[in-house]
């Protein structure tokens, strides 16, 4: 094991389409994808596709949706670690304009405790704060095996602050700062405070603004791609993430800002594609993405 990534597992539908229909009406949509979803999911199978095949802890029921998500995993060689639930997590997510509609179909109600893992040779640990006591536990113990822990923080779930305590690389949004009741630089200098040794707050289209150790807050601004060349963002956010956490995995020796350069190529790339899976770039996408596109003024 080289990583290990938890959180919630979902199987998303995307559709592209103009409106909703309401009452008896129908429509047709442009086109669609199905694929796997979840924010460490997501950002377990962009760290595969890159490269690195890290193991994923998540919930797994038994049913068709499970099957077709292990037969994903296999695809990309990712040994799953199923937490037992009664039926399979679903999205529906509906891009337009650079934004996404989502609707959740969510069964976190385990009816196991989670599993206890040989971590013999894992370097990261990366959370979304989903499966709070698996989440919990992992992070202290990796944290005390002297392992890179890292946490998407999108919100603040139940025990958001215990765990910050044991997380190395803290990135964040901006609902996150909005359920802090801080500004994105109040938020980094709390992450600071937390023992958080790098900690981001990501704005989309707006760069993110990031700190390492006792340094300054800086600004690395987001690449610039034409509003008719954006399909679908969502998912951009959880690919940043599996990015940065691959590239700590290839290359130790470089420093978090040219982590964060590489995430921010692979999240780049990942926006003009519909669907989780055609978002994942590999190396040679994020060599690309990093030529191709400026820095946003």
């Amino acid at each position: 094991m080289q990583a290990l990534f938890i959180g919630q597992a979902y199987i998303d539908v995307t559709f592209l389409t103009d409106q909703l229909p309401v009452g008896d009406e129908k429509a047709i949509a442009e086109d669609y994808a199905i694929s796997f979803g979840g924010n460490a999911v997501t950002a377990a199978f962009a760290c595969a596709k890159l490269g690195i095949h890290p193991d994923l802890m998540c919930s797994q029921a038994d049913d068709w949706l499970s099957r077709m998500f292990l037969d994903m995993a296999a695809k990309y060689g990712i040994s799953i670690h199923g937490r037992k639930v009664h039926e399979s997590s679903l999205s529906f997510i509906m891009p337009k304009e650079g934004k996404r509609a989502i609707v959740r179909c969510r069964d976190n109600n385990f009816l196991h405790p989670f599993q206890e893992l040989n971590l013999t040779g894992c370097r990261a640990l990366h959370l979304d704060g989903h499966m709070p006591d698996a989440a919990l536990h992992y992070a202290k113990k990796c944290r005390n095996a002297g392992i890179l822990t890292s946490l998407d923080g999108g919100t603040i779930r139940d025990n958001t602050m215990e765990i910050l305590e044991f997380i190395d690389i803290a990135v964040v949004s901006e609902l996150f700062c909005e359920k802090l009741g801080e500004t994105p630089t109040h938020t980094l200098e709390f992450l600071r405070s937390k023992g958080c040794k790098v900690g981001g707050v990501t704005l989309g289209e707006r760069g993110i603004h990031w700190f390492e150790g006792s340094g300054a807050i800086q600004f690395l601004p987001s690449l610039f791609v034409p509003a008719d060349q954006i399909v679908d963002t969502n998912g951009a956010g959880d690919i940043f993430h599996g990015a940065y956490v691959y590239s700590y995995l290839a290359a130790p020796d470089r420093s978090w800002a040219e982590h964060f350069r590489f995430a921010r190529a692979a999240s780049t790339h990942s926006i003009r594609y519909l669907g989780n899976e055609a978002s994942l770039p590999t190396l040679a996408d994020v060599e690309a993405a990093a030529k191709s596109w400026r820095e946003a003024d």
